[in-house]
């Protein structure tokens, strides 16, 4: 029986903010990808990471995923936001103990903040990263929320869930909880330590 919830990382939705031909989860990061650095630090937390995304992404996460680690949404599934590609997770996962949200665009969250936020739902039904007084992911939602979460369908039933039930922060000293990859610059900004260290 599984008793370590599942880490399900969203990687089905499009990043409008970049310049065109650019998806931001495949640029290049970290000797890796963005998306391949979120994933590889969910993969040192030894939860089972589960990645929901589209066919086109299959072929950059099958160096560090199995298929059964995949669930892949069509692309018109895709396109309907967070709330359909959190419910696909979870729907996946039904006899998890509990899952971790986390947005296959934050490569900076430390494993220890995910396991921190995990341990909190054992006692919580919802629980969050939070650093410096402010909430960030990822996200966790307990076993009895299953069913609200297999049934999301939008954005919009997401907020409202979260609205039902308060998530109870995790104090965490890891600023990437509150770092995504929204625009070109939020990718150099993150590519500047690494040019520093290169350039001495």
């Amino acid at each position: 029986m599984n008793t370590s919830p599942t880490i399900v990382v969203l990687a089905a939705g499009h990043g409008t903010r970049l310049q065109p031909g650019r998806p931001r989860l495949e640029q290049p990061l970290a000797g890796s990808t963005v998306l391949g650095t979120t994933v590889a630090n969910a993969l040192q937390t030894g939860l089972r990471v589960l990645v929901v995304t589209t066919e086109r992404l299959v072929p950059l996460l099958l160096p560090q995923l199995t298929l059964q680690d995949l669930h892949v949404l069509a692309e018109d599934s895709a396109r309907r936001g967070r709330g359909q590609a959190i419910a696909a997770g979870v729907g996946d996962s039904p006899q998890s103990p509990g899952w971790l949200v986390l947005p296959g665009d934050m490569p900076l969250v430390r494993p220890e903040t995910m396991l921190a936020v995990a341990q909190a739902i054992a006692l919580h039904a919802v629980a969050c990263a939070q650093h410096g007084g402010r909430r960030g992911h990822p996200v966790a939602f307990a076993a009895e929320l299953y069913s609200e979460l297999a049934s999301l369908q939008t954005d919009e039933g997401a907020r409202r869930l979260l609205a039902r039930y308060p998530a109870v922060g995790v104090p965490v000293d890891d600023a990437g909880v509150l770092v995504d990859v929204d625009t070109d610059a939020d990718l150099d900004s993150l590519r500047l330590p690494q040019r520093r260290v290169a350039g001495g």
